[in-house]
This record gives structure tokens, sequence and C-alpha cells, in this order.
């Protein structure tokens, strides 16, 4: 493997892999040495080696009133590696716990209607997992589903462990099935429109979203989300009237 792209990886410049390298192959060296050898001017040498050193790529130390600096042993990397990935863990925390505020400020924004279109198998299975992380935050984590028979295979190919995964998390479906098909599943309340024929069209009503499925004439899966309040108001009630008048 190349040196370069390797060292390139633990997010170190082109400046701050010459340097590296000119200390590991020059030895104990006074910084103009070492600036020479990486093509780099004095001070920006100094300063990279200071920053070196703080990552423990570099040490130094002075001898008759000058200062050398050298390579600790190249097996610190790791260290540098360990020190990312803790350096990434703490920034994952820090993210997920400003998501809530980023979140409402996203939701404030405009309060216009906002639609997102998701195409292919890896569009729609977005879609669906969209679904999961949005009902997992609520108190109350009940969706509603308009099934059509005419894309629930197409659904499932995209997704096959979604039942699985909406159980585990303890959300509860109330589905309106729409065409033959369809079995009754965990924390699943299902009632029939029709078994006769179906449409194509799956819809997915939850909190403030409203997801709209579908296949192409090349059976390819798609799908819009349309996040506005009102309209899955709008979509919540018709659902429940409805779900109100069928046996």
């Amino acid at each position: 493997m190349e040196i370069t792209p390797a060292l390139k990886k633990l997010g170190l410049s082109d400046k701050e892999i010459h340097v590296y390298l000119s200390c590991l192959t020059l030895g104990p060296s006074p910084v103009r040495k070492i600036a020479v050898q990486a093509g780099t001017n004095r001070g920006t040498t100094y300063d990279i080696l200071r920053q070196l050193i703080d990552v423990g790529l570099i040490a130094y130390y002075h001898r008759d009133k000058h200062q050398y600096f050298v390579a600790e042993n190249p097996e610190k990397l790791t260290d540098v590696i360990v020190a990312r990935e803790q350096e990434l863990a703490k920034s994952k925390q820090d993210i997920l716990a400003a998501i809530p505020e980023l979140r409402s400020i996203f939701h404030k924004a405009g309060g216009k209607p906002v639609a997102r279109y998701y195409e292919g198998h890896h569009g729609v299975r977005q879609i669906l997992l969209d679904v999961l992380h949005t009902m997992e935050e609520r108190e109350v984590r009940t969706y509603y589903v308009y099934s059509s028979a005419t894309i629930r295979e197409a659904l499932h190919k995209t997704y096959p462990s979604f039942t699985e995964e909406r159980i585990k998390r303890k959300i509860h479906a109330r589905v309106i099935a729409i065409g033959e098909g369809g079995e009754e599943q965990p924390l699943s309340d299902r009632k029939w429109l029709t078994k006769e024929s179906s449409t194509p069209t799956y819809i997915i009503i939850y909190r403030d979203k409203t997801a709209y499925l579908s296949i192409d004439s090349s059976a390819t899966p798609l799908g819009v989300i349309i996040e506005d309040e009102g309209i899955a108001k709008t979509q919540k009630m018709l659902f429940e009237h409805l779900w109100n008048t069928l046996p």
C-alpha cells in the first residue's frame, strides 16, 4: 500500500506528510534541515512540526542550545487512529444531542409544505426508514396506511425486514387494504376497503408527513414525501372517517 494515501486517511495534509516523512528519513534534526528535505519554508515547517507534536507523531529535545525534532515510532500512528475514533464518537454524541433543536428550526422554516422525491429501491427504502425514525420519536406510535396490493410486493423487496423493525420498535400501524392479500401482523389493525380491485398508489400518513409510493412502467419503485401538518391532518381525518365506516 502506498504511504501517502494511507497517511491522508488519517487527516494529514500533503505538507504535514512531507514533514513527517522527512523526520522519519533524517532522524533527529533541526527545523532548517527538515525544511530543506520537505521542500517547505522554515516558518511553515516549524508550525507543522508543532501540529505533529500535538498529535503525537513528532517529539523534540534541546542540545547545545539548539532544538532537534525526531519522529516517534511509526506504531504511534495507531494512537492517532484511536484518538480520531474517540473524537468521532464524541462528535456523534454532540450531533445527536443537537438534532432535536435543529429539527425544530427545520420545521419552522418558512412554514411551507416541503416535497421530497425518491426513486428506485434505495430511495423508497429511505422513505420507509423515515417512517420508522419519525414514529420512534413519538409518544403515540401509530401511523396510517392505504395498502395497495399493486405494489406491496415491490415494497417488500425494497425493505424485507420492515415489519420486523416496526414491531421491534413498538410502532403500531392501522391499515386499510385495497385489493387481495395483506396479512394480519402484530401491532397492526387491518380492514379491507375492497378485495376486488386495487390502486396504483400506496399511502402512508405519519406525524406531519404523507408518503405516496408507486411503481413506474418498468416496475421501478418511486415515491414522494410531502411534509405539511395540514395535509397530514386532512389525510388522517379522511382515513379515520373511512376506517369507522368499514366492517
